[in-house]
């Protein structure tokens, strides 16, 4: 069975305009379906099983950017931007970083996360140290100040998740937690299928193991 699914970039498409996804698919997202817009492009599906599995990739993007908008809003209009939460989400999950290092994570030069680098110290969220062996290597590390910052998106995160749990029914919250369970179980499995790509998580895992907490994220 080949599903077609039309995708559009009409400027009257309301849940692109807010969720930065397509419309999710329904019962109208039939073989062959097609929305009349200037500019159209047509994804084929193999089966309902990848119809689905693409459908809620996109609804689940789509999610993971609106909680992050929200959550991390009132920080930036206080000066601290996305770039300075994805530097200190880098160096929470993985302790003091070298200069050199912590550019590749970012992918730019290091010239310019020094430039960042420089700003994030003088804010106070960020330190920098020298390693007492070599000299010449410069660690980069959250301060305490940093590190408060993320612990305040993480409660505006819950708070946030606990409003829009609310708006569910009963019914609507049982079946979402099933799948979630799910889902947590299949991310698992794929974490110890591929290790470097999850070498986060094990190490949280490890931390768990010796502190008895999750982590803060």
């Amino acid at each position: 069975m080949i599903v077609h699914v039309t995708r559009t970039s009409s400027a009257t498409d309301h849940a692109t305009d807010v969720t930065g996804g397509p419309a999710p698919l329904g019962a109208s997202a039939t073989a062959g379906a097609t929305r009349s817009t200037a500019e159209s492009q047509t994804v084929t599906y193999p089966d309902v099983r990848h119809r689905h599995i693409a459908g809620i990739s996109r609804e689940m993007n789509g999610s993971v950017r609106l909680l992050r908008c929200a959550a991390t809003g009132r920080l930036v209009k206080q000066g601290v931007s996305m770039t300075h939460l994805h530097v200190m989400w880098l160096l929470e999950e993985h302790g003091e970083l070298p200069m050199s290092r912590l550019a590749d994570l970012l992918d730019v030069s290091l010239s310019n996360a020094t430039g960042l680098i420089d700003r994030m110290e003088e804010r106070g969220l960020i330190d920098r140290v020298r390693v007492p062996d070599d000299r010449r290597v410069v660690l980069v590390r959250l301060t305490e100040a940093g590190q408060a910052v993320l612990d305040e998106v993480q409660i505006m995160r819950e708070d946030l998740t606990q409003s829009i749990l609310e708006r569910l029914d009963d019914g609507q919250l049982e079946r979402l937690h099933a799948s979630l369970q799910d889902f947590r179980t299949a991310v698992r499995a794929e974490a110890e299928t591929n290790t470097g790509l999850f070498e986060a998580y094990h190490r949280h895992a490890s931390d768990r193991a010796e502190t008895g907490r999750e982590p803060i994220r």
